[in-house]
């Protein structure tokens, strides 16, 4: 007999080899019924840095048949027989893990028709994703967008079959063997990647299909109810060019149609506000082919963006005792070749430049400038900390089909700072950069965000330094979301080769998650370039460095609050905030005395002197998402007031000029969301 440790704290004793299943039958056939997975973990843990999130997240987890230490929560199929004492979770529909599993099924219900529809296509891999799902697959004739459709109507019919998921194991070699036999190279290069000589694989079936694959699995193909074949893309076998040319069918699947049907209008308004689609239409920035991909041009209103953003970072910095640094756009590489990055990250930098001293490197990162700052002249531990910022344009050589407008470029601005301090100055400014970070975000309107500690993986060789120094960092950081009462998540293997870090991620309106402030740990740097400091005791110790952004870039924090905001951006970022519609040319002179005291209080107004009639002038300016739209007339002109336009509120009617640019400027000064 086995031991059950349910939710809700008993425990059940039942025969070795009952499943998940049996246990939510013999509670409820009705339970039975509606779950869809199970979770495991077992009540006698032995101690792992293996998260469930981490394991379920890599792509050895599809494949590989070794599984997290015995302490770490897992997704199982509701038929795995349990033969070990378990705490026992039983997930129904309500539960994104139980989405994740019934997305991966749909990924194999897909791989089923595909085979059916064109039996010579060679399968890679088909895993869940945070919309839905993928397979990659090969075929010397591709696929069109015509035949996605041909696919979905045969899913439906494998669903329909209402075929089970059925888990067997069979050796290694056997899997090898069999897989050769039919050709599918890219079957055989994850077993052979994830596997050892003398594994068990395991297989799931459905009908007649098979594949390589961990599961866990719903029940049956009956079980992916509302899906969706979306769309295909283009793909190199192991991302080389020289491979074979893969295709990536994408689709998205839920529990019920209603789900899907939300799934697909909240994509329609994602599309609304594709900042690429906004830049354009609103004239903010551009990528000219004729530069390069991942460059990006500012046009006027986007660089009056640009420079109220980077205006108030800076005068934050100050306020909070950084100094403002720059440093050179390129420098020699065996700066590079000390830092490390050479080492560890030049594969995304651009190719050495040979000059006539020495090769010559653009820089991926602002950090080595910083540090040869402070290596510049002594330091005692009276001048630390030191604070240096920069709103520095770094360069990296992202893969051709990797850019997307302004969140992932090849050019861009980041608003680097890196401190150093003494170790017992640590956890103080790493406190500090969190509450900068808080205060950038909430400044530009964002009020939700998700916080991550990234740790580091003992064995990956990567990462430098000792365990004491990693456990010490670690702690660090730890100590300091603790104290701060911020809820994080671990996520281990994911810190930089130098040190551990923070990740904020902010929540749009959408409820989506952007990557953008970050604040890391670094002991390297300093050793690295044999950084010092008297101490109060008159001997040298090396510092401690913190590198923190918080925009992350300028770019990608603009891309993030175009699709944030829809293009409608709150009053002080606006690059037009008021503009004028004069209702004839009599009121010409009227308007331009109105623009005059707009603009000498601070406000950026656009004045309309076309000949368009009035009604084309209003919608041509809505068009443009200014926040006021102001209308001057007889009435106007002989009460010195104007009639108010609101954007998304329409007409307010008319107030005297002086209570318009009382309310505007407060709207300005208090960076209000508001209008």
């Amino acid at each position: 007999m086995i031991k059950i440790q349910l939710p809700d704290g008993s425990i059940r004793e039942v025969p070795k080899g009952t499943t998940p299943f049996d246990i939510a039958n013999s509670i409820s056939p009705r339970l039975a019924s509606a779950v869809v997975v199970a979770r495991i973990r077992a009540l006698a843990p032995i101690a792992s840095t293996t998260t469930e999130a981490a394991l379920e997240a890599s792509e050895e987890a599809m494949y590989s048949s070794h599984t997290a230490g015995s302490d770490a929560a897992r997704i199982v199929d509701l038929n795995l027989p349990l033969t070990e004492d378990v705490a026992l979770e039983l997930l129904k529909e309500n539960d994104p893990a139980a989405l994740k599993v019934v997305r991966h099924s749909a990924a194999h219900v897909m791989a089923t028709a595909i085979l059916e529809l064109f039996p010579e296509t060679k399968l890679g891999h088909g895993p869940a994703t945070d919309n839905g799902f993928f397979y990659d697959v090969y075929r010397e004739v591709p696929f069109t967008e015509a035949d996605l459709a041909a696919i979905e109507t045969r899913m439906a019919d494998v669903v329909k079959r209402d075929e089970p998921f059925i888990r067997v194991e069979e050796s290694r070699e056997k899997g090898l063997t069999d897989y050769a036999a039919q050709g599918e190279f890219m079957k055989l290069h994850f077993i052979e990647r994830f596997t050892k000589p003398g594994d068990e694989i395991s297989l799931y079936k459905n009908g007649n299909f098979t594949d390589f694959c961990r599961g866990p699995h719903v029940p049956s193909t009956g079980r992916v109810k509302a899906f969706k074949v979306m769309s295909i893309a283009g793909a190199y076998w192991l991302g080389d060019e020289k491979n074979q040319q893969l295709q990536r069918i994408y689709g998205t699947a839920f529990f019920n149609p209603k789900d899907l049907e939300a799934h697909f209008k909240h994509l329609e308004e994602v599309k609304a506000r594709d900042h690429r689609v906004l830049g354009k239409q609103l004239d903010l920035f551009s990528i000219q082919e004729v530069a390069g991909a991942g460059l990006i041009f500012w046009h006027p209103k986007g660089g009056l963006i640009r420079k109220t953003m980077e205006d108030w970072m800076r005068e934050d910095c100050i306020r909070r005792g950084y100094h403002m640094v720059f440093t050179p756009h390129i420098m020699r590489r065996e700066l590079w070749k000390i830092s490390g990055h050479e080492e560890n990250y030049g594969e995304n930098m651009y190719p050495p430049m040979e000059l006539d001293d020495a090769e010559y490197r653009l820089k991926p990162m602002n950090c080595p400038g910083h540090v040869l700052i402070y290596k510049n002249s002594p330091k005692s531990y009276r001048d630390l900390p030191q604070r240096y910022a920069e709103l520095g344009n770094v360069y990296r050589y992202e893969r051709s089909g990797t850019m997307h407008g302004l969140l992932r470029v090849r050019g861009f601005t980041q608003d680097d700072a890196h401190i150093f301090c003494t170790p017992d100055q640590i956890e103080s400014e790493i406190e500090s950069c969190i509450d900068f970070a808080e205060a950038v975000l909430k400044t530009f309107g964002f009020h939700q965000f998700q916080v991550e500690l990234s740790t580091w993986d003992p064995a990956d060789k990567k990462f430098i330094g000792s365990p004491e120094m990693w456990a010490s960092s670690v702690g660090s950081l730890t100590r300091v979301l603790e104290r701060k009462n911020i809820p994080y998540k671990t996520i281990p293997g994911e810190a930089a080769f130098y040190g551990p870090k923070i990740d904020i991620k902010l929540v749009d309106v959408l409820g989506r998650l952007w990557q953008l402030s970050t604040v890391q740990f670094d002991w390297n740097l300093p050793a690295r370039f044999d950084l010092e400091y008297v101490g109060e005791d008159g001997e040298r110790h090396q510092p401690v460095m913190v590198h923190r952004a918080l925009f992350g870039s300028v770019e990608r924090f603009f891309g993030v609050l175009i699709e944030h905001y829809a293009g409608a951006f709150p009053m002080w970022l606006a690059p037009v905030q008021v503009a004028l519609v004069p209702i004839s040319e009599k009121h010409l002179d009227y308007a331009y005395s109105v623009k005059a005291r707009l603009e000498a209080a601070g406000l950026r107004v656009e004045l309309d002197t076309s000949n368009n009639k009035m009604q084309g002038k209003i919608r041509d300016f809505g068009l443009q998402k200014i926040p006021f739209i102001l209308i001057m007339g007889d009435k106007e002109s002989a009460t010195n007031s104007v009639s108010v336009r609101v954007r998304a509120k329409g007409d307010e009617g008319s107030v005297t000029l002086d209570a318009f640019l009382e309310r505007a400027t407060k709207l300005v000064t208090e960076h209000s969301m508001e209008l």
